[in-house]
This record gives C-alpha cells, structure tokens and sequence, in this order.
C-alpha cells in the first residue's frame, strides 16, 4: 500500500484518480484542488507518492514540487498532466518530478508508475523517456569543464557542508557567517548551476562526491 497524495483543480479528474487508486489498496492520504492546498496539507498528510497536475490555477505543478521537495526530500512526485511538450517535461524533472505521465494514460499505467515511483523508479509516458534522456545527453556533451570551476572558494566551501546535511544556521556558525550571508551564497550557487531548490543542489553535491569531500 503506498500512501498517496492527489493534486488537480478538476474535480471530476481529481475523484476518478482517487478512486482508482483506492481501489487498487493505496491509501489516498490527502487531496487538494490547487497549489496552496496542495503546500498546506503536505506536511501534515505525509504522502510517500503525490499525484500532481502541472497546471494548477495559483502555482505550477513544478513551483509545487520544488516547494514539497524543500519540505521533505524523501517523498516522491508523479506529474500527470494534459501536456507532454518537452519544456514541461524537462521543467518538472529539473525541479525533482519522479515521473511524468500524460493524461491519456490508462488506470493500470498510473497504479503502476505510482508504485514503481513509490520504490525511486523514474516513470514515463512512451516517448518521454527518450526525450529526457536526449536532453540529458546534450547537456553531458557540453563543456567539458567542470561546473564547480564556476564558484567561487567560498560558495565551494558552503556547498561541501550542505552536502552533508548541515543547515544554513550550522553553517553560519561554523564559517563564523551571518545567516543571511550564507543565504547568498547558496542563491548564487543555485543560479550558477542552474538548479531551482537546496534539494537539488544537495542531490547534485552528493553525486560529485563534495560530501566526502567535506567530511575529509
């Protein structure tokens, strides 16, 4: 049983999901018509997969992961959404998106992706996959230096810590920094690495290994 969250402003879409996954023996934990219901129940419901709609009448669907992402890294988001256009696409895995499905997929498609994204598979439409795939690829191709030769020494310092899980507080008194100082810092590095939320940035410093780096 996977403990679920439903995210869509159509209420007749938003129930036929529910149903669907209720039937199936997850456990719909928590439903919201728009992004700042989705934000508000989040953490309270604690959904291990949140079944999420890209266009949502205040926030997008990937304002909205990038917000329950911060909140807790170890839940998991399923985008199905009536668009499959390769920005949306992209927009939504760059911000943590687990899985993206098109609205035309079938019940059994959904039961499953939303397992299969429950255990950290990533999941997507036919012809999708190839899509992100591509892009990655492109972006692997490209410039060969290293992104991290683009910070500076001091931003490269604070990113070490925050690959280890320590808080900007933490942080701020290890480096005798204010707390808005290091705010900076990982604003700029965001920005340098064109990434959206501390949750990627975390993810991103851990692949390169800056966290064994910093425990060193």
């Amino acid at each position: 049983m996977v403990r679920v969250m439903v995210v869509d402003d159509h209420p007749m879409w938003r129930d036929a999901v529910e149903r669907d996954l209720e039937a199936a023996g997850h456990q719909v934990v928590a439903v919201a018509a728009n992004g700042r219901e989705a934000i508000a129940r989040f953490p309270a419901s604690a959904p291990q997969v949140v079944v999420l709609d890209l266009q949502l009448p205040d926030n997008t669907g990937v304002q909205v992961t990038s917000m329950m992402l911060e909140h807790d890294p170890t839940a998991r988001v399923l985008i199905l959404s009536a668009s499959g256009e390769q920005g949306d696409v992209l927009e939504a895995i760059k911000a943590g998106a687990t899985g993206y499905l098109v609205k035309s997929a079938s019940s059994a498609e959904l039961i499953d992706a939303v397992v299969r994204v429950s255990e950290g598979e990533a999941v997507f439409t036919p012809g999708l996959a190839g899509l992100v795939l591509g892009e990655f690829r492109r972006i692997m191709d490209g410039p060969a230096d290293s992104p991290v030769d683009q910070l500076t020494e001091r931003e490269t310092e604070i990113l070490k810590m925050v690959a280890t899980g320590m808080s900007y507080k933490q942080i701020a008194a290890r480096l005798v920094l204010s707390h808005r100082t290091v705010q900076n810092h990982v604003q700029n590095t965001l920005r340098k690495l064109q990434m959206n939320n501390r949750v990627q940035l975390t993810r991103w410093a851990i692949e390169h290994g800056l966290d064994d780096e910093a425990g060193a």
